[in-house]
């Protein structure tokens, strides 16, 4: 029965979809909750269910933080405009976050999570990298630990979960996504050169569209594509993630899951293509990335109180300014004031700036996400 609940998938490999330990060196289980914030809304409230639903946003304004399966159908997704969530569909209903509700089921996710193994490294509320060479049930095959904790999930929680089980993290990650929701996929060393290299780079997890447009234009359109690039090449046009970016292709990262890591801020930063010089152009250019950080805490919950305002200058001498609030910042409006008042009194300014970047810290939720540091990408 489980099986018939459980999509199951594998890109090549064992007919049975068993990987066993020896098959690469280490096993790791990527975790992810399938629309989660909109889905514990769906259980809780049976009017909602079947039914096209937007956590967070309103009908005329804010951005959607998540989004259920039915309203993705039309188009919907987080971060997107409400305005523009609602006319892809007229009948979405828009419901109210309840981030503690959130948190509370994410504990509880989590500790069946450490019933079998305590590698466990949380990335949000919603997803998790399980490191279960050496699981504490003794189970051989990782996919039947995947399946375990989906079903222990859905018995204590009323809850679907897809799992990506691969070698290594970053394919584990990519694996998550394949057969979404409520499915798994494995990614095993035999199978995974093909599997990159016919996927297309703006499915790269870490690989953003600015990133992607920038690769199209290098002629690199496909992980076959990145994998031709010699590491000189990529580290010339993409700096230290060029580096990053040669070893993905080939399938290789010795990245070890990390139990317990605390995110000591959230932040977005941007560097322009040309050199900005009066206040007016800062702020607005400020904008969208104060939007950025804004989106993810909407999005997970995330308050701090104290504001960090990182500026580059043209002959790459940095400067950091912060001010710490006496609340934690509750909308986008008072970071935005926070962060141009420390723009402000930098001025008058001798030399242009080449990078601006916005971050929070003093969370509310530093003992429950992970990241030293998170910087979301532009």
């Amino acid at each position: 029965m489980l099986d018939e609940a459980f999509n199951i998938a594998e890109s090549d490999g064992p007919t049975d979809s068993m990987v066993r330990a020896s098959a690469a060196p280490r096993r790791i289980v990527h975790v992810d909750l399938d629309a989660f914030y909109a889905s514990v809304e769906q259980r809780d409230n049976p009017e909602l269910r079947g039914k096209p639903v937007a956590v967070g946003g309103s009908r005329e304004r804010g951005v959607v933080a998540a989004a259920s399966y039915e309203a993705r159908r039309f188009g919907v997704h987080s971060a997107m405009p409400s305005v523009t969530a609602r006319r892809k569909c007229p009948e979405l209903i828009f419901v109210k976050p309840r981030f503690d509700t959130y948190r509370e089921v994410s504990r509880q996710i989590r500790e069946i999570f450490y019933e079998y193994t305590p590698l466990v490294e949380p990335l949000s509320l919603d997803e998790a990298y399980l490191d279960v060479t050496e699981n504490l049930k003794g189970i051989p095959y990782d996919t039947q630990v995947a399946r375990e904790i989906w079903a222990r999930i859905w018995r204590e929680t009323y809850l679907t979960a897809s799992a990506g089980i691969s070698f290594q993290k970053f394919l584990a990650k990519m694996a998550s996504d394949q057969n979404k929701p409520n499915g798994q996929f494995v990614i095993t060393p035999e199978a995974a050169p093909a599997f990159l290299e016919a996927l297309p780079i703006a499915k790269f997890h870490g690989i953003g569209p600015a990133t992607a447009r920038k690769m199209s234009e290098l002629g690199i359109f496909t992980g076959a594509d990145l994998k031709a690039q010699s590491l000189e090449f990529l580290q010339e046009r993409f700096g230290k993630s060029g580096t990053h970016y040669y070893w993905i292709a080939r399938a290789v990262d010795t990245r070890p899951v990390h139990p317990d890591r605390i995110r000591k801020s959230v932040g977005a930063e941007n560097t322009f293509g040309t050199d900005l010089t009066g206040l007016e152009e800062m702020k607005t250019s400020l904008r969208p990335i104060i939007e950025k950080v804004w989106r993810y805490c909407e999005q997970t919950g995330v308050r701090g109180r104290t504001v960090t305002l990182k500026v580059k200058f043209s002959d790459f001498q940095q400067i950091t300014r912060s001010r710490t609030l006496t609340v934690y910042a509750e909308n986008q409006g008072s970071l935005e004031h926070a962060t141009f008042d420390l723009l402000q009194a930098l001025f008058p300014l001798d030399k242009s700036v080449r990078l601006l970047g916005v971050s929070l810290s003093t969370l509310n939720t530093d003992q429950e996400l992970d990241n030293p540091q998170l910087m979301l990408a532009l």
